[in-house]
């Protein structure tokens, strides 16, 4: 946890379209941070905007908004930023970063209490077990295939949705794609496998096939066991008072 006194206040700078792996690069390091456990970070959305390539970026041209530039701080003890600087300087291969010797006066947060959990409950029944199948390169309307199709799924009401990357496969054209420097490396196989029931499922079906230009959907019958941790007697009657 951050402690009051001296610190550093790390910011970087990079484009809001900037791409990290298979993903923005924005919320990439967001999420190192958080599993490395800085005590908070926050990233900033500007209104305009210009970098070395003397281009200005604005909100008020709809075409010149994709490459906003994203403003990210946080502030840890001087320790912590030397280890997690050698990552941020590797992940950040477009954009800039800044460390500045700060002093932090006050440090306060409310500890939320971990409700106490009930025994669980088992809830059993029969669903629908949807696969899609496409290539890690598809879009659809510039984003990735996958990550639109997650959207759409949420959207929809879907009670979950699982995205798998495979390590090799070869689909109807014949070519071997797998993981590595091969050109067919950026074009593996990716899976979303989402369980609910048939009704919403024949629904979102007939919305994600007019988004697929390639690739394959199936259906299964499964049987569904679900855990639940029900509320304890008190919260429950607080909550219904």
């Amino acid at each position: 946890m951050l402690q009051k006194g001296t610190a550093k206040k790390v910011t970087i700078f990079v484009n809001e379209d900037t791409q990290h792996h298979f993903g923005s690069l924005c919320d990439s390091i967001l999420t190192f941070l958080l599993h490395k456990g800085v005590s908070g970070a926050t990233a900033t959305r500007a209104m305009a905007g210009f970098g070395a390539h003397q281009v200005m970026h604005t909100t008020k041209v709809e075409v010149l908004t994709e490459h906003l530039p994203i403003r990210i701080e946080f502030i840890e003890s001087a320790q912590k930023v030397d280890e997690l600087m050698p990552t941020l300087y590797d992940m950040v291969n477009d954009g800039v970063i800044e460390v500045q010797d700060t002093h932090v006066v006050k440090v306060a947060s409310k500890e939320r209490a971990a409700a106490p959990k009930g025994p669980h409950t088992e809830m059993r029944g029969t669903a629908r077990l949807m696969r899609i199948y496409m290539g890690e390169s598809d879009k659809w309307q510039g984003e990735p295939l996958y990550e639109a199709i997650l959207k759409r799924l949420r959207l929809m009401d879907i009670a979950g949705a699982t995205v798998y990357r495979g390590i090799l496969g070869y689909g109807a054209k014949g070519h071997t794609h797998k993981s590595g420097r091969l050109p067919f490396s950026h074009d593996l196989p990716v899976m979303i496998s989402v369980v609910d029931s048939d009704e919403k499922l024949a629904k979102a079906v007939t919305e994600i096939e007019s988004m697929m230009q390639d690739g394959i959907i199936v259906f299964s019958d499964v049987d569904v066991i679900r855990l639940v941790h029900s509320q304890p007697a008190t919260e429950s009657a607080h909550a219904n008072g």
